[in-house]
Parts: C-alpha cells; structure tokens; sequence
C-alpha cells in the first residue's frame, strides 16, 4: 500500500474529486431521510443495500472472498471503524447540528488521520501537511459560512468529532491489514460485516419492523445513498488507498462541501456568492500544500533568486 506522504497522481485526483461528489450527495440524502426515518435504521439500509448490490458485483465476477474468522476480523474492525462508528455519528449529529456545521467538523479527518499515523510511527508529521489541512479547514469553515453559535451543541459537535477521529484510526488498520487486498473485495467485506453490525443495532434501538413505509422522496434517497454513496463510493475509496495510501485518501473531506456546492450551481440552480469562491479557493491552496508539488516547483525559484 501506497505511502500518505508523496504527491498524488492526476488519476487519483479525479478519483478522489468523484468520490467527494458521492459523499456530499450522502449528506443531502440524509437530511431527506431523516425526516420520517430514525438514524440507525438509516445507517442500516445503506449498509444492507450496499452490501447486495457488491454482492451481486462479486458473485457475477468471481471474486474471491475472506473466509473463516481469521480472515473476516480485519473486515469487521474496518467496518466499525471506517463506517458503523463514523457514518452513525455523523447521522445523529445532524439532529443536533446543521449540515454545514457537520461538514465542517468532517472536515477534520484528514488532521486526525495525520496524527494517528505519525502516534503509530507509520508517517512523520510533517509541518507541511499539517498546516496544508488546517488550511483546508479554515476554507471549510469560509466555503459553509457556518454559525459559530452552532458550536454551544456539544453533542453534535462531539459526535462529529468522534466521526473524525474513527475514520483516522481506520485509515491505520487499512494500512496494516488491509495491504494486498482488490477493492472490491475490501469494499464488499466491508459492507457485509457492517450489514450485520448496523442491523443488530437498528434493531435493538429503533425496531425498524414497527416504523412506516416511508415516502417516495424518502426510499429514494435510501437507495442512493445504498448504491451511490456507499456500493460505488468504497470501491472507489479503497482503490485510492491501494493506490496512494490511507492518509491522502482522507482528503475527500475537504473535497466534499467544495463538490457540494458545484452540484448545488449545477443541478440546483443556486447562485455562488464571494464567500463560496473565497472558501473554494483557501481549499484549493490547502490541497496545494499537502500535495507538495506546488511547494518543491516554488523550491528552485526562491535559491535562484538569492
């Protein structure tokens, strides 16, 4: 598996530009399902509806999977760590918060998965990248125009954070037990345990069998948030951690408002204001920074001089 610390390819780029498009719309898709459906029994349909859908994807091709408890632990752990936990949280926390509040504080992620990797030994901590994400959250903060007021809900606030920290314990266990394995296989495994693990949750707090057939609008969302946002989002995620490493992949983060608000402009028809275009560019500085290309080009430039 890749290192977290180089400059990421063109190609990994656009992967990781598609992916914050996938998980911004899952922000949207939960504001729409929270209206007539509790939050586990949320977490749990995307989860299930994941899970057959890469099953059906596994099945058609053939592709192995783990067997026996040996070699499902991995998976399970991933599946706590990098969506049962996290995904949980982040949909508790928008009863609490605003969505833009909350995408702020997933901002975050990349700082914590920095930090966890250099307390492993696995990455240094370079100053570079680290200001380069801290950067990137203060465009976040710009970008969302968030309410600091919002900051007095120390649940939501709190639940996003833990959201924030899983993904960066996550981004470790990918990057010891997690080498050698094809996406789909790790996507797929993934979402089968989380299958298992939401559905006893769901079911022990929100008794999903009790809840109405919810709305068109609501189903909907459901499913795009199943199929989009979590079958075809962990393929492309774990398919830039084989490729660039755990740490980079975690910039999605800082991607995501940035992709939500073009998708807002383009399909919505919402205008884009100074605040949006500022917010834009501070990220696209940021994510300049921690990729280190820019940095090194300016490099020659600065001995040349003196």
């Amino acid at each position: 598996m890749a290192s977290g610390n180089h400059p990421l390819h063109p190609r990994d780029w656009a992967l990781l530009i598609a992916l914050s498009m996938l998980w911004g719309g899952s922000f949207f898709c939960v504001g729409i399902a929270l209206q007539e459906l509790p939050p586990f029994t949320i977490v749990f349909y995307r989860a299930a509806i994941a899970a057959a859908v890469l099953l059906l994807v596994v099945w058609w091709g053939e592709i192995p999977m783990p067997r026996g408890i040996v070699g499902w632990w991995p998976f399970a752990a991933m599946a706590c760590l990098n969506f049962v936990v996290p995904f949980s949280c982040l949909v508790v926390s928008q009863t609490y918060i605003s969505t833009g509040l909350a995408s702020v504080l997933n901002a975050t992620t990349p700082l914590f998965t920095v930090m966890v990797m250099a307390a492993s030994g696995k990455e240094r901590l370079t100053a570079q990248r680290t200001i380069g994400v801290a950067v990137g959250i203060l465009g976040v903060a710009i970008l969302r125009g968030v309410d600091l007021r919002e900051a007095q809900t120390g649940i939501g606030v709190g639940l996003c954070l833990l959201a924030a920290l899983s993904y960066g314990v996550s981004a470790l266990l990918a990057r010891r037990h997690l080498v050698g394995f094809a996406p789909l296989t790790t996507a797929t495994s993934q979402m089968v345990a989380a299958t298992i693990i939401t559905g006893v949750v769901a079911a022990g707090v929100d008794q999903p069998w009790r809840i109405l057939v919810p709305s068109w609008p609501v189903i909907l969302a459901v499913v795009a948030l199943g199929t989009l946002s979590t079958a075809l989002g962990y393929v492309l995620f774990f398919r830039i951690v084989a490729r660039s490493g755990s740490t980079n992949v975690m910039l999605v983060t800082l991607l995501i408002p940035v992709t939500a608000i073009l998708l807002g402009t383009l399909v919505l028809r919402e205008a884009i204001g100074a605040r949006e275009l500022i917010g834009a560019g501070v990220i696209a500085s940021a994510l300049l920074i921690i990729d280190g290309r820019a940095m090194a080009w300016l490099q020659p430039r600065r001995s040349e001089r003196t």
